[in-house]
């Protein structure tokens, strides 16, 4: 007798090259074929006369044939003509079809057909219909539910997947399904069982309306299911991580305190919030995994600082993770010059350094003399080995995978401490999806003096607009970041490069020092460029998106992001956090070339209303969908089998009621539940 459990390659007629492909996208037994559902259905429940079918409509017809004929076109075709009892017709076209197909079509036949139905010259038609010969013995197309429509993949057919699918329902009628929400207070839902009977086979009369919204209460109760075992694997994850030991540091402020009467500012109530989170999760024996969210220029390094002196005054070694060389490097600036005057040692690794100095550095980390390393993706290499390493920051954590983030923790003897840091808002609801196992402290105000860009939108047909207002930031003292989306010229893409720009510039700009960077430039001239902007020494700096982010020039008063529209909301409001640093007056133009689509035209209007990160975030997981703002590695969300996190989000709130209650239930309760859902091969996409 067969189980739920059985491996799929137990169905007959299923062969090893199928069991692969359906392998690839998470099917490896008969369970996992009942949570493949139909993205539409058929309706062959009943008849329809030919008076009532409608052009463009998927109908049931059972007809006479009345003649069949090959067309001499270009192209042969058969054409099959059909009648009812009443002399109405309808036209059967095939362009493709072999000579036993054409002899089995006899007039005086009857036939049942199923298709679109098309206007032609002669009236109704059908292309290619599905269709049995009922005279001939075989089995009607009629069927007493709806007929799902399932996602294929590879070369596997809609028949193949019907079939296998079918057989998992008849496993499932006779064996039945364990129903890890039966029981649960306040569950007035469909069992599991009565859900997947509904979406895979709905009668007639079933509101497909709801089920096309993803609204049907069938749908509901799976997804809310998934989004429980989603959020109780990362919980899970969390408690497997508390059990660790990590290194206690013991809390000592003298440091803290130099640095703090030596900063010439005050911090604001977010950053000493987050500073005393972190601090307590220091001083604790288990690993701190904890996710420090700030809009751009919120103050996430002064706190990154302060959690690194805390790592030095116990004898310990901070390394700093960066996504990008220029990040590095400005980290290194950043960092330095808060930590330099307190005799701290810090060291930079980066793949483009010489060997000379690559092997130094390498002697400074392994010998402990370097307190702080700050480095990009060359800290994963072999040959970088820490003397004591007890402290991880990662910088736009989002950009590096879970294994990377694995590999970097194992160089130290016990579980360092990790605090990840993002200057992408995540919505508060996406943060407890897909980061149920961090602590997470948030950012959520500005330091004072911050004043909030001024945005607005213009066509690049007003070019010459925006150049007399470049003259106007520079005749007084400020400075300009003009960005272009390309490097290149593209005639596809209808975008300005960055090298025609900066010509375009140099000519209308004669009085003012307009210097070009890009991301093809190599480390070097990208480093002095960018230190003659912050000096002041260059007025207008033309860049692609490689400015989007660790770029502080307080002096900077005006972004232009030519072909805005070509960008991404969250993008967008990286580049225009990059002024409004100083105490003059900010502004960011956002030029575009018309006309807009939708989507655009609700991107930029976001953007001119609104300076709120989080508000912007919440907009962008609406118009793009969270894998985009997780960033490619944080797959598990992106993937769930049924839910979506952006469309669903209304249900989160029973999501965390049904989660409290499994929480108090066994932890084998509690695993079956995950096991269901989360295929092992996507079991570590949570952050480790």
């Amino acid at each position: 007798m067969r189980e739920l459990s059985n491996p799929i390659i137990s169905i007959n007629g299923l062969g090893p090259k199928a069991q692969d492909k359906l392998n690839a996208i998470g099917i490896y037994n008969l369970e996992h074929l009942l949570f493949h559902l139909p993205f539409r259905y058929q309706n062959k429940t009943q008849f329809t006369p030919l008076d009532k079918a409608r052009v463009g409509d998927e109908v049931l017809v059972q007809l006479s044939i009345e003649s069949v004929e090959t067309l001499p076109t270009r192209i042969h075709q058969l054409v099959c003509h059909l009648a009812d009892d009443k002399g109405r017709r309808l036209l059967l076209r095939f362009f493709h079809f072999n000579q036993y197909q054409k002899q089995q079509l006899v007039r005086g036949d009857i036939i049942q057909c199923f298709g679109e139905v098309k206007i032609g010259k002669e009236g109704l038609e059908m292309h290619h219909p599905e269709y049995r010969l009922i005279s001939k013995g075989q089995s009607t197309l009629l069927e007493k539910t709806l007929s799902p429509i399932y996602p294929l993949t590879g070369n596997i057919h809609q028949p193949q997947m019907k079939k296998w699918v079918g057989v998992a329902m008849e496993v499932l009628k006779k064996s039945g399904l364990s129903d890890n929400f039966e029981g649960l207070m306040g569950n007035s839902m469909p069992s599991l069982k009565q859900a997947l009977e509904i979406l895979h086979h709905p009668q007639e009369g079933e509101n497909l309306e709801q089920i096309a919204a993803f609204k049907h209460i069938a749908q509901q109760r799976l997804i809310i299911e998934e989004l429980c075992a989603q959020r109780l694997s990362l919980l899970a994850l969390k408690k497997q991580r508390k059990r660790k030991i990590a290194n206690v540091f013991t809390l000592k402020n003298t440091l803290s305190n130099q640095l703090h009467s030596n900063l010439g500012f005050e911090l604001t109530a977010a950053q000493q919030r987050s500073i005393d989170e972190i601090n307590a999760d220091l001083c604790s024996n288990h690993p701190m995994l904890r996710l420090l969210q700030g809009d751009v220029g919120s103050g996430k390094t002064i706190v990154a600082v302060f959690a690194c002196l805390q790592a030095i005054e116990s004898g310990f070694q901070t390394a700093i993770m960066a996504p990008t060389e220029i990040l590095a490097a400005q980290h290194l600036q950043s960092f330095t010059s808060y930590l330099a005057p307190l005799g701290v040692k810090v060291a930079l690794l980066t793949g483009s350094q010489n060997t000379k100095i690559r092997t130094e550095q390498l002697d400074k980390i392994r010998s402990g003399q370097a307190q702080v390393v700050i480095g990009t993706h060359t800290l994963f290499q072999e040959a970088v080995v820490f003397n004591k390493l007890g402290l991880v920051i990662i910088d736009e954590q989002h950009k590096f995978g879970v294994h990377q983030r694995l590999s970097l923790a194992q160089k130290a003897h016990n579980t360092p401490h990790q605090l990840v840091m993002t200057a992408t808002p995540i919505p508060r609801s996406l943060t407890m999806s897909a980061y149920g196992d961090l602590d997470s402290s948030i950012i959520d105000e500005l330091p004072p003096g911050r004043t909030p860009v001024q945005t607005i939108a213009l066509s690049n047909e007003r070019k010459d607009e925006v150049v007399e207002k470049i003259k106007q930031v520079c005749d007084a003292n400020n400075q300009v970041y003009w960005v272009c989306t390309l490097v290149e010229e593209s005639e596809a893409l209808r975008a300005e490069s960055a090298t025609n720009t900066h010509h375009y510039l140099q000519e209308n700009l004669p009085n003012h020092t307009v210097v070009l960077i890009h991301g093809r430039m190599n480390k070097d001239e990208k480093q002095t460029i960018m230190q003659q902007f912050a000096h002041g020494e260059i007025n207008v700096l033309v860049a692609t998106t490689v400015i989007e982010v660790g770029v502080n020039v307080p002096n900077a008063s005006l972004m232009v992001i030519e072909n805005s529209e070509r960008l991404g909301l969250a993008q967008l409001h990286q580049l225009r956090g990059r002024v409004g640093r100083g105490r003059d007056k900010s502004i960011c133009i956002l030029m575009y070339q018309p006309p807009l689509s939708t989507n655009a035209i609700q991107r930029l209007d976001i953007l001119r209303q609104t300076n709120d990160g989080f508000k912007i975030a919440n907009k962008d997981l609406e118009l793009r969908g969270p894998g985009e703002i997780l960033g490619t590695q944080q797959t598990g969300i992106a993937d769930m089998k049924i839910a979506n996190i952006v469309r669903d989000g209304y249900l989160l709130k029973r999501v965390h009621f049904y989660c409290e209650q499994f929480l108090n239930t066994s932890e084998d309760k509690q695993c079956a539940l995950i096991q269901r859902w989360i295929t092992d091969d996507k079991a570590q996409y949570a952050s480790t």
